[in-house]
């Protein structure tokens, strides 16, 4: 590896653009490569911050021209490009979630973890700068014992029928982010209870899926954490978190563009709209995620969220999927 480390992206969709702004704006990357099926969309990232293209994701793995790969392409890509990346010494950063199949997740998971290489999973939230500051504030036990531990994720609105139809459902699609953000304060969770409901979508019911569901965990310390999401929300994108213990509480908000806040004759404490999208909501810590990729890489350590908490995190959709589908509470 030269002074730059020398990035492959693969996929070239509206994650991927995300994920060349963060490759490009640091400064020990360089994009040199892009693969996507739709070569257009390909050339359009290379054009804008350099890079060859290809529609095989695997010529730009075996390139050797890349000693890294951010792989932001369709989900049942994702296991054999991790495997791919492994094979050809490659450090890889895969989006969430591994695989829909938790079966081949797991028949790969011996290769993953003995991998010479850095195998990370793109759980970005982990990163975000509200919620690593209260993770350690938590970690110092500024709220003492933790009791109770609440996610609050909302999209502005439901995704296209068309990718609702291969997302795997909301669990694995939407929650997937917040058992990751369950399990970075709880570690060992042995209970899921979950509940779906369909009440506002009918092309997501159409699919047998839900578009709002709750889930009530419970950590091996008797910790109860629960889940709210739902495919929509009036106001904007809804994201929140709340940690609740013995001394204390921590929150952090939902985020606006600025803090000002407006009063007049009116109205008071007016504030701008919450943001509408998670690429303008969670920049930062793509951003982030990125640059602790790249240190794992440098250092030798696991920085990043592995493949096994991406194993852990489906584990944790399946049995609320199950939970939902028969109205059990399911142990683990």
């Amino acid at each position: 590896m030269g002074d730059k480390l020398r990035v492959g992206l693969i996929g070239a969709g509206r994650i991927g653009q995300v994920h060349a702004i963060s490759i490009d704006e640091n400064k020990d990357c360089e994009l040199t490569y892009v693969a996507d099926v739709f070569i257009d969309g390909a050339k359009k990232i290379a054009d804008q911050f350099g890079g060859k293209v290809t529609i095989d994701p695997l010529e730009l793995i075996n390139s050797g021209e890349v000693d890294a790969i951010v792989i932001g392409s369709p989900t049942p890509t994702h296991i054999n490009l991790i495997d791919a990346a492994i094979d050809a010494g490659v450090h890889a950063l895969c989006e969430k979630p591994i695989d829909l199949d938790l079966k081949k997740v797991d028949a790969m998971l011996d290769k993953a973890n003995s991998a010479k290489t850095n195998v990370s999973l793109g759980f970005n939230r982990r990163f975000d700068p509200n919620f690593e500051s209260i993770h350690e504030r938590v970690q110092a036990g500024e709220v003492g014992v933790l009791e109770q531990l609440i996610i609050t994720s909302r999209d502005p609105g439901p995704a296209p029928r068309e990718y609702i139809a291969v997302s795997g459902g909301i669990f694995k699609d939407m929650t997937i982010h917040d058992f990751d953000m369950a399990r970075y304060f709880v570690p060992k969770i042995v209970e899921v209870t979950a509940r779906g409901a369909n009440t506002f979508c009918d092309y997501i019911k159409d699919e047998d899926d839900f578009d709002s569901i709750n889930v009530v965990m419970r950590g091996s310390n008797d910790e109860l954490i629960t889940i709210i999401n739902s495919r929509h929300a009036a106001y904007g994108y809804d994201q929140r978190l709340e940690a609740f213990g013995s001394k204390g509480m921590l929150v952090a908000s939902n985020l606006a563009k600025t803090a000002v806040r407006s009063y007049t004759a009116n109205h008071t404490e007016q504030r701008e709209p919450y943001m509408e999208l998670f690429l303008e909501r969670y920049a930062i810590s793509y951003r982030r995620e990125l640059a602790r990729f790249v240190e794992s890489i440098s250092s030798g350590k696991q920085l990043n969220p592995s493949y096994d908490d991406g194993r852990q995190a489906l584990f944790l959709a399946e049995a609320a999927l199950e939970s939902a589908k028969t109205g059990k509470t399911i142990k683990l």
